[in-house]
């Protein structure tokens, strides 16, 4: 075991507050979800006004859980690991302390200015130029805060966790300035700084890339350091584990074409785009492979600890959505899929399966920790919480990957004079009981994320539990 510096502490009061934050914006972003979901199966729950209208809270819920969630997730836990892996103090407290009340700034703007109907129109980009313009911001604080801290670093070795995250960060920055270039009208209305099928294809190769290093690059850099922290078993292997990052990293970057299937984009670019997304399926299951395999002699451990289940499942709904995106790319099963309930249940095994779960796993490790406590007020309702999760995700996926399927086929059925068999309504009719499926499938996993909320709460009242702002340096 390495020595650190006996003076050394860790700056945790920014990772405790981002770690809290994940839960308030996961229960809230969950919750809009669920509404969402609502207004499908019973249009009344519209409500008759044009805020609580699906279209306007649609963009609210995943900006919530991307962003608010999602984000405050990574920031929480890469701030913990380039700490603890590079037994170095974060560069600036207040640096930190600007991320963490400017990402909250950003997700409070979003609440206000999304369901008002001020939006950009680009698919995890709908935020206008100045709610940008602060993203940006922060984002560059993050950067420096995160690269600062490794530069200062008292071991000889970057981690790979670090690698990833720190890709996740440097490629997030460049597609977000990149696809949000406009030009202001107004206070809060802009107009992109491309035009026709080049703004679609800025648009997707950002809202492809936000999958692939938002919710991907820095995850896998949370799997690296949790799934062997948790099982108490070293990375299975390393050098596959930066093989993995450098083929992910020089993959991910050229699928986002396949978003434009059939499109005004150029044929050659949605080819392109279908052909390095069967590739992105190699380095994708190399890494699941190697976060599984990172599990060899400790299986029985599933048997006792939640916490690692939820990390072990998460891999392998991360290995399923990696395989599905690829087939779903190709062009002649994109020509069936496009459009329909199959995306979001693709885009939802991925987001409740892998993100959710493994973020779930990794702040559950961190809460005890971070409040100087051996484990969770309860292992038991940390159990609960995984099997409501993990029925969850599946009832919804199941639903929607039904509903694709059957949409597809009924819009592309003609009748022997050419005619359409099916109208649309018909189609929607025939869609009912998956979107009552789903619904119930996200109240589940709703209550599972309260159930986590009220573990974590006592957890923390424990007269044992003292914040550790300023936690001593232990080695990783």
């Amino acid at each position: 075991m390495s020595t650190v510096n006996a003076n050394l502490t860790y700056n945790y009061k920014v990772v405790r507050q981002f770690a809290i934050m994940t839960l308030v914006w996961g229960i809230v972003g969950m919750g809009m979800g669920v509404l969402i979901a609502s207004q499908l199966v019973w249009p009344s729950m519209n409500l008759d006004f044009s805020w609580t209208h699906f279209g306007r809270l649609r963009p609210l819920h995943t900006n919530l859980v991307i962003f608010g969630f999602g984000g405050s997730a990574l920031f929480a836990t890469s701030y913990y690991v380039v700490q603890r892996t590079c037994q170095a103090r974060l560069i600036s407290d207040g640096l930190a302390a600007f991320t963490f009340w400017g990402w909250q700034a950003v997700m409070v703007a979003a609440i206000i200015t999304l369901p008002m109907g001020l939006t950009s129109t680009k698919e995890y980009a709908e935020l206008e130029w100045p709610i940008d313009i602060l993203i940006a911001l922060v984002w560059v604080t993050y950067a420096l805060v995160f690269f600062g801290t490794i530069t200062k670093r008292s071991t000889p070795h970057i981690y790979v966790a670090n690698w990833f995250y720190g890709g996740f960060i440097l490629t997030v920055a460049v597609l977000h300035i990149g696809n949000n270039l406009a030009l202001p009208a107004t206070a809060f209305k802009s107009y992109s700084a491309y035009a026709g099928v080049t703004d679609a294809m800025m648009q997707w190769w950002y809202g492809h890339n936000a999958v692939g290093f938002f919710l991907t690059a820095g995850f896998l850099g949370m799997m690296y350091y949790f799934v062997p922290k948790q099982a108490n078993r070293p990375v299975y292997s390393y050098r596959l584990s930066i093989v993995h990052f450098w083929a992910l990293i020089a993959t991910y970057v050229w699928a986002g074409g396949h978003h434009l299937h059939y499109s005004a984009l150029p044929d050659w670019a949605q080819t392109a785009g279908m052909v390095m997304s069967l590739i992105l399926l190699a380095p994708s299951w190399g890494g699941m492979i190697n976060g599984m395999m990172t599990l060899s002699g400790a299986w029985h451990k599933l048997r006792t600890d939640p916490i690692l289940r939820f990390l072990v499942v998460s891999l392998s709904f991360y290995g399923m959505s990696t395989f599905e995106g690829p087939m779903m790319a190709i062009k002649t099963v994109n020509a069936l899929s496009h459009n329909t309930d199959w995306t979001i249940g693709h885009v939802h095994s991925g987001a409740l399966g892998w993100v959710a779960m493994i973020s779930i796993g990794a702040i559950y490790h961190l809460i005890p920790k971070l409040w100087g406590l051996p484990a969770m007020y309860s292992t038991s309702l940390i159990n609960v919480h995984f099997w409501l999760a993990t029925v969850g995700t599946v009832l919804y996926i199941v639903a929607m990957w039904v509903n694709g399927i059957m949409q597809g086929l009924m819009w592309r059925a003609v009748n022997q004079d050419g005619t359409l068999t099916y109208s649309f309504v018909e189609a929607l009719e025939a869609s009912w009981p998956g979107y009552l499926v789903r619904f119930i499938g996200g109240v589940i996993f709703l209550s599972g994320m309260l159930v986590m909320a009220y573990n974590t709460y006592m957890t923390v009242r424990q007269k044992d539990a003292v914040a550790q702002d300023n936690a001593a340096a232990q080695p990783a």
